[in-house]
């Protein structure tokens, strides 16, 4: 019997810096009503999807940094959106920067989380592959400090058994990394949720051309399913926020590396697909049964050693 669960990519566009939470989150809550009345029981939100995206800004004054960040989750704007989904009967994925407390020092991630239809929080996940530099670099356009504000996430990649399926996530940059999908992959990852907020030209290549980077966007994803048998829903921080172009381009991907659904604007859209869970079986019982055909004993320098180091 097919496993069927209707998933909704609710892209959102630009979010000024100036955007309270509440604002931001009754635009969330009018995309949970949509995904309702066209039948979704998931939906999936971008990475930092309650601000605008800090790290292009250098700050020094970390209070200012911190107004950025969730001290809880839910917290007192954030509540309503729980509220919402629970009272539809809707799960949901969330991307935040978050604040955690521990042993008395403040840890800060950026962070994305699993709600399931109970409106309670069933898997966290913390970026791993944190892009950019910790430092101004006066040469860029606009800054990229996710290495400056975010620690690298200590939770691995986590899956998730919930909502009827195996679930997983990641955010942006991850979605690069092969490694973050076979890790998910060899857990039995079905559905994995990711959020993004990608700039549409690259701040280090004026040459490297926007529909360029929107083939690197869905090539990733479209490999990371075909290869662990797996949907994936990938969904953009999209438009012209604070000075910068974000790229849209939010798909639904099936476990044959198809896109199912993509988003067609640079503002708050949703895209809904009916997924069947059973679909990626094929891939992991035929080409990729990865107890068949995998040969770890030859892939060690995979975790060896971070960097390339070329032959003599």
């Amino acid at each position: 019997m097919a496993r069927v669960i209707t998933v909704a990519g609710a892209q959102m566009g630009p979010i000024a810096r100036g955007e309270t939470r509440a604002e931001v989150v009754e635009r969330m809550v009018a995309l949970l009503r949509r995904a309702h009345e066209r039948g979704a029981k998931l939906v999936v939100f971008p990475e930092l999807a309650l601000t605008t995206f800090f790290p292009r800004w250098y700050m020094e004054d970390w209070n200012e940094v911190d107004a950025f960040f969730e001290k809880e989750m839910p917290g007192p704007d954030t509540q309503r959106l729980f509220d919402t989904a629970r009272d539809l009967g809707i799960g949901f994925y969330l991307g935040y920067a978050e604040h955690e407390h521990r042993d008395g020092v403040l840890h800060r991630f950026n962070t994305s989380i699993i709600v399931d239809f109970e409106g309670r929080i069933a898997g966290k996940y913390r970026k791993v592959h944190l892009p950019g530099h910790t430092d101004f670099e006066g040469h860029r356009p606009w800054q990229h400090l996710e290495k400056r504000y975010f620690e690298v996430g200590d939770l691995g990649f986590p899956v998730f058994r919930t909502m009827g399926g195996i679930m997983g996530m990641c955010l942006c940059n991850d979605r690069r990394w092969p490694e973050t999908w076979r890790v998910m992959g060899m857990k039995g990852v079905e559905l994995v949720m990711l959020g993004y907020n990608t700039p549409a030209a690259n701040s280090l290549s004026a040459t490297e051309p926007p529909h360029v980077r929107m083939m690197h966007n869905h090539i990733t994803v479209q490999a990371g399913c075909y290869q662990n048998g797996t949907w994936a829903v990938s969904v953009a921080k999209a438009g012209h926020e604070d000075g910068c172009d974000l790229m849209g381009g939010s798909i639904i991907v099936a476990p044959s590396g198809e896109i199912v659904a993509q988003a067609h604007t640079l503002a708050d859209e949703l895209i809904v697909y009916d997924a069947d869970l059973d679909e990626g079986r094929f891939n992991k019982t035929t080409i990729f049964n990865f107890a068949a055909h995998r040969r770890p004993e030859v892939y060690g320098i995979i975790t060896e050693r971070a960097g390339m180091i070329e032959p003599d």
